[in-house]
């Protein structure tokens, strides 16, 4: 929430929290698989108040609006609850696809809230326990724009359920064939100084389908196709530097500046650049053929 409302000096914990919140959960002997993730819950905004609204609209409960949390690290996007301004429902609607692609290409086990794929709305309720009405029902009357983020939603797990970089049942490790690079835009690792920079709000995961190094429940080794996750919550529009061989390519496959969430160029070269626009995020597969080879077989 943090890091997609815009605030600095996030992407190091951001990093932690992809790559399934080794620090939390390591020390104790468990895996990735003990993360349960998740950008809303029961308790709380709903995904499409949490860049709707900033401050809670709790008076329906009765309670002086007292009730419910004030810290929910919210941003309206530029207007306080419902608008006309299309600049703003754009930004909202893209905002709400780039928290719901960091939950599922996370390591750990996502947790969707009910009504979140539809962009339900409590009218800026944090707190609706108390209510059984229109406010927390689920309205299943969709119009198109529910519709589009709901059929985001459904690539979203598609992608997930496709590639098993995405669920990993142990840790990233590093050694010889490096498992996970942390990408500058530049196209190089992330140093040390960049990391703590308060000004950095762009960052490039670089999973090595190769380097999964996991077997399945037969005792097969399982491979995927290289992952690349660009992500930007910078105001300004970033090009990311994809790296690689001069024979390969990349996939792009997801891009949240778009509506459909669909990239309207679908491949790049390694060595070129991909334009990664403001507040947004794409992912990009670069094709393991070996592994292709072995699934066809």
């Amino acid at each position: 929430r943090s890091y997609w409302k815009g605030d600095g000096g996030k992407i190091g914990e951001l990093a932690s929290r992809l790559a399934g919140s080794s620090d939390l959960f390591q020390p104790s002997g468990r895996g990735p698989r003990a993360s349960i993730n998740f950008v809303t819950a029961h308790d709380g905004f709903t995904l499409h108040d949490l860049v709707s609204y900033e401050r809670k609209r709790n008076e329906a409960n009765h309670e002086g609006n007292r009730d419910g949390s004030n810290d929910n690290r919210s941003w309206n996007c530029g207007a306080e609850g419902p608008t006309a301004d299309v600049s703003v429902v754009a930004l909202r609607e893209r905002q709400k696809r780039n928290l719901l692609a960091t939950l599922f290409f996370s390591q750990g086990v996502p947790m969707l809230l009910a009504g979140d794929e539809l962009g339900r709305s409590q009218s800026g309720n944090n707190n609706a326990y108390c209510h059984d009405s229109e406010l927390s029902w689920l309205d299943w009357e969709l119009g198109a724009e529910e519709r589009e983020l709901m059929g985001f939603v459904r690539r979203l797990s598609a992608l997930r359920n496709a590639h098993p970089l995405f669920r990993r049942r142990t840790f990233f490790r590093g050694g010889e064939v490096k498992d996970i690079h942390w990408l500058h835009p530049e196209g190089r690792d992330m140093s040390e100084h960049e990391w703590h920079h308060g000004s950095a709000r762009s960052l490039g995961v670089y999973i090595s389908g190769r380097g999964l190094a996991e077997c399945d429940d037969k005792g097969r080794p399982v491979e995927d196709d290289d992952v690349l996750l660009l992500l930007n919550a910078h105001d300004e529009p970033i090009r990311f530097l994809l790296p690689g061989g001069e024979e390969e390519r990349w996939d792009a496959l997801i891009d949240t500046s778009f509506g459909s969430g669909l990239p309207q160029v679908r491949a790049f070269a390694p060595g070129s650049s991909y334009p990664l626009q403001e507040r947004s995020l794409a992912l990009l597969t670069k094709p393991n053929t070996s592994n292709r080879a072995r699934t066809d077989a």
